[in-house]
């Protein structure tokens, strides 16, 4: 991405990264990401993070590119994770009258990414404190562990804009069609998830802000109807379910679990349940399963027994809910053994561990396939989860 102009004197000068296969070695991103980084022209110069090393020579092309023959005064350093500080050392190369902008914690940490002399360049900021580049000021909050402890967000007070860090950010391109939600709410719960209390009480200081514009550093500048992105974050960082549905997560080897689930899923929608959503865990991207387990008020989880425990797909869904903070939920549990079923109980025992999760009666237990009598325990089941709908 070429230089982007925010304002007349806010630039963004991030890059795209359509090439990688898995943000974090982990998450599918079939849109790529950005690393955005952003450039404020004043008396004194200030840039707003750097990129991952995978695109450093574009990025400094695109810096050198806006700053027109000028240098830098600042950078800051909201966040020291590398898709955001990987080119800190070839800008720092690049600039060396830069002076570096970050809080105690920044500092401390820094010499773990870099072996780099910066003593006479560092300028440490605390809570609320202040920097002017003449006529916009900025102003610092720390945001520990949003998601890391060395976190803070910048405030411009001229132009009202909050550089938000990882926050409000979102996997795929500015330009990309459909809803912002979809893509932001799958990056929030498997990045930032984990840490609601944090997101919440960095919201209560934006609240106290007066915001016209968020530039994260991810995905697109927000700069319309704001509260909606606000009130999102509340409402993902408080646990509280977006939407009334069910997610039925399932796990089956030859395809009698799988069949079992396809008739509860009908029972339900006969049941007048308008959003089912039906999740093969050992073939669907298990960060989309997860945005969706926080995104329902219901899931039931189906698994079969596996070397007398739970299938490895299912025990990895269920770490990876606890390992973000999974709770707020009701829960359904089906199981399937052909001689000796413990799926449940091993599903039971890793939900307990979880905070507020209500577990409903009957469970089901398959001996291979489904029979008569499952079928009933189902449409018991199905009756209980829709009649938690209604409350």
């Amino acid at each position: 991405m070429s230089v982007v102009e925010i304002s007349g004197n806010i630039r963004y000068v991030g890059v795209e990264d359509r090439d990688i296969d898995l943000f974090e070695s982990q998450y599918v991103v079939p849109e790529g990401v950005t690393y955005n980084s952003y450039l404020i022209l004043d008396e004194k110069t200030a840039l707003m993070d750097t990129v991952d090393a995978r695109k450093t020579k574009e990025w400094l092309e695109n810096l050198k590119k806006e700053l027109n023959g000028r240098t830098p005064d600042y950078l800051v350093i909201s966040h020291l994770e590398p898709d955001h500080a990987g080119s800190i050392a070839a800008v720092v190369e690049e600039y060396p009258q830069m002076k570096l902008v970050g809080n105690a914690r920044t500092f401390s940490m820094f010499p773990q990414f870099f072996d780099i002399n910066i003593e006479d360049k560092k300028v440490i900021v605390a809570e609320g404190q202040e920097l002017s580049l003449g006529s916009h000021t900025l102003q610092f909050f720390m945001a520990p562990m949003v998601h890391w402890p060395e976190v803070m967000v910048t405030y411009e007070q001229k132009e009202k804009v909050l550089f938000s860090a990882d926050g409000f950010g979102r996997f795929g391109m500015p330009e990309d069609d459909g809803d912002w939600a979809c893509e932001a709410r799958r990056y929030y719960f498997n990045i930032v998830g984990k840490y609601g209390a944090q997101v919440q009480a960095l919201l209560k200081k934006a609240a106290a802000l007066d915001i016209e514009k968020i530039c994260p550093l991810h995905g697109p500048v927000l700069d319309e109807n704001l509260k909606y992105y606000i009130d999102k974050y509340d409402v993902w960082s408080s646990y509280t379910p977006e939407d009334k549905g069910v997610l039925i997560a399932y796990a089956s080897i030859h395809g009698n679990t799988a069949k079992a689930v396809e008739e509860l899923a009908q029972m339900l929608k006969e049941k007048g349940e308008e959003k089912v959503v039906v999740s093969d865990l050992a073939r669907e991207d298990m960060a989309e399963v997860i945005e969706d387990a926080f995104r329902y008020d219901r899931i039931v989880l189906a698994s079969p027994t596996y070397d007398g425990g739970l299938f490895p797909c299912m025990e990895n869904f269920l770490m990876h809910l606890k390992s973000k903070g999974f709770q707020k939920r009701t829960a359904a549990l089906m199981e399937n053994g052909s001689w000796a079923p413990m799926a449940a109980k091993q599903m039971r025992q890793m939900l307990e561990d979880m905070k507020d999760i209500t577990i409903l009666e009957p469970v089901v237990s398959i001996r291979s396939s489904v029979n008569d009598k499952n079928r009933e325990e189902m449409e018991t089941l199905a009756a209980e989860i829709t009649s938690e709908k209604k409350e």
